[in-house]
């Protein structure tokens, strides 16, 4: 009987745990559909976030073996870590800041997996509740402003290699000005989007290699220099195209294709990076 009776109680926790895990997802809708704006706008530098829900369950897929054979523990710790984390929720949402907002989710989702299954799901299951980070857009200032200086950079460094290739270039802030034609690097091939989902990829790709940690933390670091040498290769062609063929060469259907080469030379590079590390 008294076995019966624990068996019992088990169960009731489990169900009011799983109730008030609904309950949270519940209170966080106004957070999702601030997301899901961030990432449906134009030239947005989050339209990966979209993935990044069915990245998370494949990675808990993927340990469903590891999971199998756990036995629940669940840890009171992880009170702490859901009302810390619904606590800045309820603040973020009083004041409307839905970027602090969607980062308490981070805190309840590992409180409720704490109080669930215990200190060793949590183990199995850090890495796919980490990569939520990838969907919470940061602040449109903070967007702003590394942006910035992305395009700043990346056109300094993108006339020096069209100089030294000989054709004369000077720049003017984000401009690139050749003998015949000028380039504009704007916002949008400032280079951020291609970074914020190479630094994305380059963490899955790091956490689903076979390295050692170390090796893994150069992968993952080196999605950083690649994203941006990626987009600089696409400025440099984009301005010596203008300059020989003249600038209507360079939009349209050759801008498009080149803005697709930047992930595709980039993940390339990753995948080289990998490739020597094994």
């Amino acid at each position: 009987m008294g076995e019966s009776r624990k068996d019992d109680m088990k169960k009731q926790n489990l169900i009011k745990l799983v109730c008030l895990g609904v309950v949270a997802i519940l209170a966080y809708i106004p957070t999702f559909i601030w997301m899901v704006d961030r990432w449906n706008e134009k030239d947005t530098y989050y339209s990966h976030g979209f993935l990044v829900p069915f990245i998370c369950l494949f990675m808990v897929w993927l340990k469903r073996k590891e999971l199998a054979k756990i036995k629940l523990q669940p840890a009171k710790i992880g009170w702490a870590f859901f009302i810390s984390g619904i606590i800045i929720h309820a603040i973020s949402a009083l004041w409307r800041i839905y970027f602090t907002s969607g980062f308490s989710l981070l805190p309840v989702i590992i409180g409720l997996i704490l109080l669930l299954g215990g200190k060793e799901y949590l183990r199995q299951l850090w890495f796919a509740v980490l990569f939520i980070v990838f969907m919470i857009p940061l602040p449109l200032i903070a967007i702003a402003n590394i942006s910035f200086k992305l395009k700043i950079f990346a056109a300094s460094v993108s006339t020096v290699i069209i100089n030294s290739l000989g054709v004369p270039a000077i720049q003017d802030g984000s401009i690139i000005k050749t003998r015949h034609a000028y380039l504009i690097v704007e916002d949008p091939c400032s280079g951020i989007r291609s970074l914020i989902a190479l630094i994305a990829l380059g963490a899955l790709m790091a956490y689903l290699s076979h390295n050692s940690r170390v090796k893994k933390s150069i992968l993952f670091l080196s999605s950083i220099p690649i994203a941006i040498s990626s987009n600089i290769l696409r400025i440099v062609s984009l301005g010596l195209v203008s300059e020989i063929y003249g600038s209507k060469y360079a939009g349209g259907i050759f801008h498009d294709t080149m803005g697709v080469m930047v992930f595709v030379f980039a993940f390339a590079g990753l995948s080289l990076v990998a490739k020597i590390l094994e």
